[in-house]
């Protein structure tokens, strides 16, 4: 069974999940397929860590044979962040974890994207960061030290299809930029502006992407005000930005609440969204999840509620020809960077993937290909 934008809209919230409640799964076509059919980019973030990592774990072959049979691409979830390449000090790199991603992908006929150049936030920089001493000529230093990175990093995958450059550098209690040890010794629009350049002359194929987790829902009116600030900012400027990344955690809010789906502003956000378009950037669904914290505990349900507001969500953004890619942040419910945060009231696990901790497909991924089906061409 096939839900449209058209369908959903007819039954309404109740109706649509009444109905992903009894959908068959009668379509295997791999996601990647119905995705490149419609000239989008399907795939998920991975991470390479020991086994039982929260962010999955390369020694489990079930989920490997997942991502491999689903994925058109690969995003490390940690593996190229400043706290994991960087953190053992200025002067070391630490590439086992990525290149164990590149190399799966590269077995698999998979293509890689990057996530990400500079995570402008200043609690995700490595601990020596925080003494670091950039003499007395710091904003050349580290001016160096930005350029250095990125185009180590650049260098070693020149596979990637699109780069995360900069990620929430926006924040989203009153929308202005963060500081960070690197904008306090250069200044703001400074250090962002020279990541994009840079990047632009080590992965010049690459799209370049800022990413963010400015949503949909009440609550976000600051965080995307202060995200089309900084876009317009990189245009008058003629910084390389090709892409605006929406992180699209969407559903429950990110706290300790235990309210179900936020409200979404659908005017607000259409607006939202055709402002960054109209100002001739694409878009990309970088970080697709659906938080179910709030939800009924039974399965049937909570699965069926979350695919009908992922399938609304998703139409909506396809529906948009400058949306080229749709990942998941993670592709099985165990290995969901949610089951650690923010938990559920009655302390059942999360649901928020397309597929369950059997590895079974859930209507989630139903309403995934139900809208790459349903999207028009690029």
């Amino acid at each position: 069974m096939s839900l449209s934008r058209r369908d959903l809209l007819a039954l309404g919230a109740a109706g649509a999940a009444s109905a992903y409640a009894g959908c068959a799964f009668a379509d295997e076509t791999p996601l990647r397929d119905l995705a490149k059919a419609k000239g989008v980019y399907f795939g998920s973030a991975v991470g390479a860590g020991p086994k039982g990592s929260i962010t999955g774990s390369f020694e489990d072959h079930a989920y490997l044979e997942i991502l491999a049979r689903e994925c058109g691409v690969l995003v490390p979830e940690n593996e190229l962040k400043w706290y994991v390449v960087r953190a053992r000090g200025p002067q070391y790199y630490d590439f086992g974890r990525a290149d164990r991603i590149a190399e799966f992908a590269k077995q698999n006929g998979q293509a890689l994207r990057g996530h990400t150049l500079l995570w402008h936030h200043p609690q995700w920089f490595p601990e020596w960061t925080k003494t670091y001493d950039f003499g007395s000529k710091p904003a050349e230093a580290a001016a160096k030290m930005v350029t250095e990175h990125i185009q180590a990093l650049c260098g070693r995958y020149p596979q990637m299809i699109s780069w995360d450059v900069v990620n929430e550098t926006v924040d989203p209690k009153d929308g202005s930029i963060r500081s960070t040890f690197l904008s306090d010794a250069m200044g703001k629009e400074q250090v962002l502006d020279l990541s994009f350049q840079v990047a632009r002359q080590a992965a010049p194929k690459a799209r370049l992407v800022y990413n963010d987790y400015m949503s949909q829902e009440v609550g976000n009116e600051k965080h995307r005000y202060g995200v089309l600030k900084l876009l317009e900012g990189f245009k008058k400027r003629g910084t390389p930005v090709d892409a605006l990344g929406i992180q699209s955690h969407i559903g429950a809010e990110n706290a300790d609440s235990f309210t179900g789906f936020g409200k979404p502003q659908t005017q607000e956000w259409t607006a939202f969204l055709n402002d960054v378009t109209g100002m001739g950037y694409d878009l990309l669904v970088t970080e697709f999840d659906v938080h179910d914290k709030g939800l009924p505990a039974a399965f049937g349900p909570r699965d069926a509620e979350v695919a009908a507001y992922a399938k609304a969500f998703l139409d909506q953004m396809l529906s948009y020809k400058q949306t080229k890619e749709i990942l998941a942040w993670g592709m099985v419910d165990k290995y969901s960077w949610l089951q650690n945060q923010w938990y559920r009231q009655d302390k059942l696990p999360k649901r928020p993937t397309l597929y369950d901790d059997d590895y079974k497909p859930k209507p989630l991924r139903e309403a995934v290909a139900a809208a790459f089906r349903a999207a028009p061409a690029r």
